[in-house]
């Protein structure tokens, strides 16, 4: 064995390699992404970016059927995406191992919602279970696999934020080569036509009553022996809270989540005097403990049901006293979030906004356009929905005979790929009367800039058929697909007008490529301070590289040639021709 300082999700990766697997699948979204970044580089392994989490998925179940071990990884929101599989997976069992990584996100700090990836698992009647550190990681994967063919069952492996993406040391091991187990040809098990589903119930029924026996002698659960005022029953990161603010209290620390060791739990909580329950979002551990009859003393009537804890947090809400807590250094600027200097996003939405156009968004880079000073999108709903919600918006506005613009969904290529092309369909095939908009910058933006279908590179990196997004919006139907260029900003918000006074659906597809994943750059703007008369009209490009200094009568503009990166869009904004490429 060796040690090395690992995050939650190279562990992740490190795990699947010790274990033997042979086939994971993905879509990016933090805190998820890195497990198959990591494994991508590994020879022997299939490690793909599917176009979506259901496809995820659904590859995962077709290696793990084939006979090798098989990891589907995604973020708490993908697991939505993957549930339709999930749950028949549940059913039918599996042949190799296969294990669900779904990294929930406490805090939001990179997602929509604070879903609790838990009550998916209680849903599907699947188990479910969760490191607290890089350590526990690795070892939970190996767990996992060999509970999944243990119990014939796909296994949830649950993760946060912090666990993702904390690192700690971390003792690797040999790695296993589990011989592969081939296709299964089984009618009964495999096929899920109702007589088949019918029995198939019946065996999940019965495995989630052995699964509870089992978990009543896991080595995953363990009792940390200590006061006996205050008995902790906790899991995940919210271990490592309850340790650092109560370290001589007594912990029940649970590593399967579902199914709970019931009389494990009665046990520990007859042997304390008060029973606290710590875990983030939802009362889920709380919720079951309570119907078993068991009182908890301190659990969600102390502690928020809302984001991310920390050991100050649970120090204060269990025990009821605020600890002392440092001045905030003062005078810190907040900048809030906004595009890359250069990215050609910014000259979209600058003509968004003058045209004051109702957007509805996506998710991406592309969703900082409902901030300041754009503030140019209206709606964020899910991936994909931007296309299939313009389009309501359309239809909902021609039945009220309401004489506004027609809507406009802005969807980046990634997303487009993910789950937009079937709302493109639909809205061609029903009339639509929308404008949509693929940003097409030629990766995944958002999460670090992974390959997809669009940009002809896989995760491995070699080279596959790249898929042409205008012939495929012509396939669908489109009658008007048009290439835009983003940073063109007089030509572009001529096209919009154009496109405005056409009845029916309307593509416009903005082939940029991303200024970070590509490092594009070109020479830096400057300023000739004596011409700028301080109208501030260049700072709606809403460019970081761009600064006002409030001086003299009327002030002026610098533009900062280490942020700069020669898109141009701030320049044609510009009324006085002040704004000189190269030195001033």
């Amino acid at each position: 064995m060796t040690k090395a300082i690992l995050s939650g999700n190279e562990a992740i990766a490190r795990g699947f390699i010790e274990a033997g697997g042979k086939l994971a699948a993905a879509y990016p979204g933090t805190p998820s992404t890195e497990v198959l970044e990591t494994l991508s580089h590994e020879k022997g392994i299939h490690a793909e970016w599917s176009v979506n989490e259901k496809v995820a998925l659904e590859v995962a179940i077709g290696g793990a059927l084939s006979g090798v071990r098989s990891l589907a990884c995604m973020k708490h929101v993908g697991v939505n995406v993957a549930a339709d599989p999930l749950m028949t997976a549940s059913y039918t069992g599996i042949n190799a191992g296969l294990v669900l990584m779904a990294a929930d996100d406490p805090g939001m700090f990179s997602s929509q919602n604070e879903q609790d990836t838990r009550h998916y698992a209680r849903l599907g009647k699947l188990p479910c279970i969760e490191p607290s550190d890089s350590a526990e990681a690795l070892q939970y994967v190996k767990a996992a696999f060999e509970m999944s063919e243990a119990f014939d069952t796909p296994v949830i492996l649950r993760t946060t934020t912090r666990i993702s993406h904390c690192k700690s040391v971390v003792e690797t091991g040999t790695v296993e080569s589990p011989a592969g187990r081939g296709l299964v040809k089984d009618f009964a098990k495999y096929v899920m036509l109702p007589n088949n589903a019918k029995k198939r119930h019946v065996f999940v029924e019965d495995r989630l009553m052995r699964l509870k026996e089992w978990a009543e002698t896991s080595r995953l659960n363990r009792i940390i022996d200590g006061d006996k005022e205050i008995g902790f029953i906790t899991s995940g990161i919210s271990f490592q809270y309850v340790r650092e603010a109560f370290p001589k209290a007594t912990v029940l620390k649970l590593g399967t989540t579902f199914p709970l060791p019931e009389k494990l739990i009665k046990k520990f909580a007859s042997s304390v005097t008060k029973l606290a329950v710590v875990e983030e979002l939802d009362p889920f551990i709380e919720d079951q403990i309570k119907a078993m009859g068991i009182t908890v003393h301190l659990g969600k009537n102390v502690l928020p049901l809302w984001g991310e804890f920390s050991q100050r947090l649970v120090r204060e809400r269990i025990s009821g006293s605020t600890l002392p807590m440092k001045e905030v250094v003062s005078g810190l600027i907040m900048r809030p979030p906004t595009f890359c200097p250069g990215c050609s996003h910014r000259g979209l939405y600058t003509v968004l906004a003058k045209l004051k156009l109702h957007v509805s968004g996506d998710i991406g880079c592309y969703t900082l356009g409902a901030l300041p000073p754009f503030s140019a999108m209206h709606s964020c709903i899910c991936m994909g929905a931007s296309i299939s919600a313009a389009h309501g918006m359309a239809q909902g506005l021609a039945l009220q005979g309401t004489q506004q613009q027609k809507p406009v969904a802005v969807i980046g290529d990634s997303t487009f790929l993910h789950s937009g092309i079937t709302g493109l369909i639909n809205m061609v095939y029903n009339g639509g009367d929308a404008i949509v908009i693929i940003m097409n910058n030629d990766t995944t933006g958002m999460t670090g800039g992974q390959e997809h279908a669009g940009t002809g590179r896989p995760a491995g990196g070699v080279e596959a058929p790249r898929l042409d997004i205008a012939k495929l919006c012509q396939a669908i139907g489109a009658k008007r697909v048009r290439e835009i260029d983003a940073y063109k900003i007089k030509d572009l918000e001529k096209i919009m007008k154009e496109e405005l006074a056409e009845k029916g659906p309307t593509v416009l597809i903005s082939n940029q490529p991303c200024v970070l994943r590509y490092r594009v750059s070109k020479k830096a703007y400057s300023v000739e301070r004596e011409s700028c008369k301080g109208c501030k009209l260049c700072l709606k490009a809403g460019c970081i590289a761009l600064s006002f200094t409030p001086e003299g009568k009327t002030g002026y503009v610098e533009i900062d040639p280490l942020l700069c990166n020669g898109c141009g869009v701030c320049e044609q904004l510009c009324t006085t021709g002040c704004m000189k490429q190269g030195d001033a």
